[in-house]
């Protein structure tokens, strides 16, 4: 059978496609074996082996540990409880913010968002601040829930709100509201009709902003090392109380195993409910679906989530920025200046600094990396290899930050990588977990490119890198730059490596804030609150460029 030239054209076009993609994840791989691959390698092998023989029957030592056992259960139920609060309580939020029309929804909407890119350690002191001793709670009331699990329960809540809202809103905006007003028409009642309808159509994104948030509560570790002290621990925080503090390095290895194994079933069955999202449903423009609300009980419902948002988002966040201030107005803020020669080596305001230009670095590597990665993604009909490679980007979510920062220390520690008192350390760290968010925003967008564009290029003699240089980027300028934002910030508040690898001298902002709460005394207290307000307002600037340059095609966050 003949080819005509256009086909030879498109065949060859689709060769050099999937060699450049193989060339494109070459960069990506290398970078995740050598800094997330070899450094986890290498601690959990020097926890499981002595004098070069794996004792693997350490590990049944560990599990028949009740403590152990303790630690696992309360991380499964907690994530379970966090999960359930969630969504009962963000699901009306996402209804209001997909279905009605109302002056300040987008205030409204970025408000939600903001605990989301909020750092862990911020979170925890803030409701530190609100329901701890001598918070906003115990003076009003004389009521704490710092010694019980109330309080990680609502900060958990608090911090994951936003997920619910922005993935299943995103979904139920796009719903066509006339499937359901057709089985009112036939008889159906209200809750009938959206059981029926609307509830089948948005159970993928239920599934998959459930999974998203158990993934997130069940590797807590900021909230829960702030919120819980001695009483409650996660896997995350028992990993880093056997690591740092008891030198256990085997009993630590074990748990990361365990951690991972599981959150590696979370994410495979996230990565299922994704894909049945994508091509399950029709939408339609989000734009034509959203209404101002229509008598009490509408309105009723937009001021209760309103109060809910005002409660449960913004009290706490309003009580750290009050407790920073103190009795003495800045006085706090001023003693950021000081060098104290106790727990810093520097003034505590360096840390902002240092912060900003380990975000920037780490934001840098993060693009590059998941740019490039999701480039290689891009196409739907991609083999298992391929696959494969979008499963290895998202494995920093499923091994403990904690692991991955003492890792570096014990791996790269000779030449050509002994890079233990180099700067770069704690930006490629914060890199390993910005580079998914990186992905997860920029690859819809360009699977939206219709691939013929770029078949026309190279018809008209346009080389792969100019096709994707004049056809691609232009429309994903956008996701770039909202790619480049989250990963700022998710660098910005990364803590469990960065608490290993951040020298004393030149400490990150949630470290900063961690080692002041670790130290007795109204200063102390007052310093972590001022530095904690200052993150907040850093991270909540950097949301509200990205919700300037949102668009309904980059994402549901």
């Amino acid at each position: 059978m003949d080819l005509t030239r256009t086909e030879v054209t498109r065949a060859a076009t689709r060769w050099r496609g999937s060699a450049a993609r193989l060339g494109l994840m070459a960069v990506p791989v290398a970078f995740f074996a050598v800094f997330f691959a070899y450094p986890v390698t290498a601690i959990v092998a020097r926890g499981l082996k002595t004098d070069g023989t794996w004792q693997l029957g350490r590990i049944g030592d560990v599990l028949a540990q009740p403590d152990v056992r303790q630690v696992l259960w309360f991380t499964t139920w907690q994530a379970l409880v966090s999960t359930a609060l969630t969504l009962l309580i963000a699901l009306p939020g996402a209804y209001v913010l997909a279905r009605f029309d109302f002056p300040g929804k987008q205030v409204l909407r970025a408000v939600v968002t903001v605990p989301f890119v909020l750092p862990t350690v911020v979170v925890g002191t803030a409701f530190m601040a609100l329901v701890g001793r001598g918070g906003l709670l115990d003076e009003l009331w004389g009521l704490r829930l710092d010694t019980t699990v109330w309080a990680i329960l609502l900060a958990h809540v608090f911090f994951n709100y936003a997920v619910v809202v922005r993935t299943v809103g995103g979904l139920w905006a796009q719903l066509d509201p006339r499937q359901e007003e057709a089985a009112r028409m036939l008889g159906a009642s209200r809750f009938a009709a959206w059981r029926r309808v609307t509830l089948p159509a948005l159970a993928p994104a239920l599934a998959a902003a459930a999974l998203m948030v158990f993934l997130f509560t069940f590797t807590s570790f900021g909230v829960v090392q702030i919120l819980g002290g001695p009483t409650f621990s996660t896997l995350e925080v028992e990993i880093y109380r056997q690591t740092s503090e008891i030198f256990d390095l085997s009993t630590a290895a074990v748990l990361t195993m365990i951690q991972f194994a599981a959150v590696s079933s979370i994410l495979a069955l996230h990565a299922w409910t994704v894909r049945r999202r994508e091509t399950a449903l029709r939408l339609v423009d989000a734009a034509v679906t959203a209404r101002r609300p229509r008598g009490a009980g509408q309105w009723a419902l937009l001021g209760g989530v309103v109060a809910t948002v005002a409660v449960l988002l913004l009290l706490p966040l309003g009580v750290l920025v009050q407790r920073s201030f103190g009795a003495g107005g800045l006085g706090y803020y001023r003693t950021l200046t000081r060098d104290d020669g106790g727990v810093f080596l520097a003034a505590p305001i360096e840390a902002v600094g240092n912060s900003l230009q380990y975000a920037l670095a780490a934001t840098v590597i993060a693009v590059v990396i998941g740019g490039l990665a999701s480039v290689a993604l891009t196409r739907r009909d991609a083999g298992r290899l391929v696959r494969g490679f979008d499963a290895l980007l998202m494995l920093p979510l499923g091994v403990s930050a904690v692991t991955v920062g003492f890792g570096f220390l014990i791996a790269l520690d000779e030449p050509p990588l002994d890079l233990r008192a180099s700067w770069i350390l704690v930006p490629l760290a914060q890199a390993l977990v910005g580079v998914p968010f990186v992905v997860r925003t920029m690859l819809p967008v360009l699977r939206a490119v219709d691939v013929r564009l770029r078949e026309a290029a190279a018809v008209l003699g346009a080389s792969p890198w100019r096709a994707w240089r004049e056809v691609d980027l232009p429309m994903v300028r956008r996701a770039l730059l909202i790619a480049a934002g989250f990963a700022f910030a998710v660098s910005l508040g990364e803590f469990g490596a960065t608490v290993f690898i951040a020298r004393p001298e030149n400490p990150t902002l949630p470290v900063a804030v961690a080692r002041l709460l670790g130290r007795p005394g109204d200063l102390n207290y007052g310093q972590a609150m001022a530095l904690s307000t200052i993150l907040m307002i850093v991270c909540a600037v950097a949301l509200l460029v990205l919700e300037r340059l949102r668009t309904d095609r980059t994402g549901e966050f």
